[in-house]
């Protein structure tokens, strides 16, 4: 089975999604069957390499809040991280542009290494307070994943990926996609948000299921 999820490294939901998903693999009785590629969505291309606003701000900004509706989302967000095991720091986020750090996300899935770098821009990003805009912090936790500092180097400088991030971008409008993450089983069945465990296992199962049914269909 193939899982493709829309997601980008600055989304809160996104992290938290990535940890139900784990939770319902547990769980699941063909993990091990599974395939999962990441793909890129930028919640704002337009976003400069460095933002200075704090988390609280750009709520406040994005949806009218006042400064403490913005403090108490924030909080509520942290909140519920903490209840999947992670651990976020939001007033130290470097908010920024993600273009980059998906474009070595896409080189890492070439070398096998795409869950390790997705996993570790989120925790610089979420957890860390990183400036994962920035190509030397990016150069540095791609070298932690096992890539090449040469070819991440290379990357980095040039326009590689960039074309790969633009076509995930645009497969994602073509689904319908309005936000992130979102959940694509065997491009068959698609799922928005941060679903809770047991309703991923069950997407899971229902997608193997329908699966077998339409191979044993054309056998």
């Amino acid at each position: 089975m193939l899982i493709e999820i829309w997601s980008d490294v600055v989304c809160p939901w996104c992290y938290v999604g990535k940890r139900n998903l784990e939770a319902a693999l547990t769980a699941f009785a063909h993990a091990d069957d599974v395939t999962i590629e990441w793909r890129s969505y930028e919640l704002d291309p337009t976003t400069p390499a460095r933002v200075e606003l704090s988390m609280d701000e750009v709520l406040e900004r994005k949806y009218g809040m006042t400064s403490e509706q913005a403090s108490k989302a924030n909080l509520r967000m942290t909140e519920l991280a903490a209840t999947v095991g992670l651990e976020y720091h939001l007033d130290r986020v470097q908010i920024g542009n993600t273009f980059d750090a998906h474009r070595l996300i896409h080189l890492a899935a070439d070398e096998g290494r795409a869950d390790e770098m997705k996993e570790r821009l989120l925790r610089a990003y979420f957890t860390e307070g990183r400036a994962i805009s920035d190509p030397t912090t990016l150069t540095a936790l791609a070298v932690e994943v096992g890539l090449d500092r040469g070819r991440v180097a290379d990357v980095l400088k040039g326009d590689d990926y960039g074309a790969d991030v633009r076509a995930d971008e645009d497969r994602a409008m073509e689904l319908g996609s309005t936000g992130v993450p979102f959940f694509v089983f065997d491009e068959r069945l698609g799922v928005p948000g941060a679903q809770p465990p047991d309703v991923l296992l069950r997407l899971l199962e229902r997608a193997w299921d329908t699966s077998a049914e339409a191979a044993g269909g054309t056998a």
